[in-house]
């Protein structure tokens, strides 16, 4: 049993609100649901920073090497490396001396990771990292070559205001002067094309965030009547926040290991947060956890935006 896990859902559960760590969504299950959610039509965001790559690959390309021959490319939450393989595959036609290093704390997304590089990039160096990203960092080696940092998907926009400051401070202390950061965030535009990503006609984000509790059952021994919850999203257009919950429609106690809990009926679960950003809010997040905005990278619609930040 994962007993971070465990203490982690426990204490959510108890909390008032009641909450769920998103990054717990990612099991074998979840990684599968996630990769038919990227391939949605109302899920923009993976098809507009694709662009963003395949648009301006040569302009990264040069921005990376800005006054170094080599550079390592890290990668927190790789995925399947569908966006990032636009960029591994320009910079080996290229001849760039780089290496790649997948992170994620999913083992079972690095495994395949891994090993479709070796299948259609046979040339490429890859060191996968199975870990959470900080932890990852010190197992790297922190000698003079460039780092390059790239934390895509707009997975920023997950941690509220003042945790991202935390997490992207951290970063930056982890961080050389001449290393960089390519950041991917969700740009604020039409409320109804933000709240439908998260609310698709086919119901796979639905299943997407049940999955959790399946998830809990399964490795907690829980018994969440899953058909007794639905999926409800929120966009609040002032701040550029998109809240998703898991609402009970029911009063209902559920148990979890050796503990009961009781949930009112129509109670919530906070699951995720997903943030939206204009390009003031991006900045000032820079200039707030001590970054300084290089460049930034649009797609042709300006739904996203991958921002270079070095360390001011």
């Amino acid at each position: 049993m994962n007993q971070q896990f465990a203490k982690d859902v426990l204490n959510g559960l108890n909390a008032d609100p009641k909450t769920l760590p998103s990054k717990y969504f990612y099991d074998k299950k979840g990684d599968s649901l996630f990769q038919e959610i990227m391939a949605l039509e109302e899920y923009y965001l993976t098809r507009s920073e694709y662009e963003v790559f395949k648009t301006n690959k040569g302009a990264l390309t040069k921005t990376f090497l800005s006054d170094v021959e080599k550079f390592r490319l890290i990668e927190f939450g790789a995925g399947d490396g569908y966006k990032t393989k636009v960029l591994l595959n320009h910079f080996l036609q290229e001849n760039v001396e780089f290496e790649y290093l997948p992170i994620d704390i999913s083992g079972n997304v690095l495994n395949q990771l891994e090993s479709d590089l070796k299948r259609e990039l046979p040339d490429l160096k890859v060191r996968p990292i199975q870990d959470d990203y900080f932890h990852a960092l010190e197992k790297i080696e922190n000698g003079s070559t460039r780092s390059v940092v790239l934390f895509l998907g707009s997975n920023i926009g997950n941690f509220r205001h003042n945790k991202a400051i935390e997490f992207l401070t951290e970063l930056h202390a982890r961080l050389k002067p001449n290393d960089l950061l390519l950041i991917g965030f969700d740009l604020k535009k039409d409320p109804k094309t933000i709240l439908n990503a998260y609310n698709d006609d086919k119901g796979v984000t639905r299943a997407f965030n049940i999955n959790l509790l399946h998830r809990i059952n399964n490795e907690l021994d829980a018994n969440f009547d899953t058909s007794k919850f639905v999926h409800y999203p929120v966009y609040n257009p002032l701040t550029g926040t998109t809240k998703s919950f898991l609402v009970s429609t029911t009063a209902q106690t559920v148990e979890i290991m050796d503990a009961a809990i009781n949930f009112d009926a129509w109670e919530a679960i906070h699951t995720e947060v997903s943030q939206k950003y204009s390009l003031k809010d991006i900045k000032r997040l820079a200039e707030e956890s001590q970054f300084s905005v290089v460049r930034n990278f649009f797609d042709t619609r300006n739904y996203f935006v991958d921002s270079v930040w070095q360390k001011s």
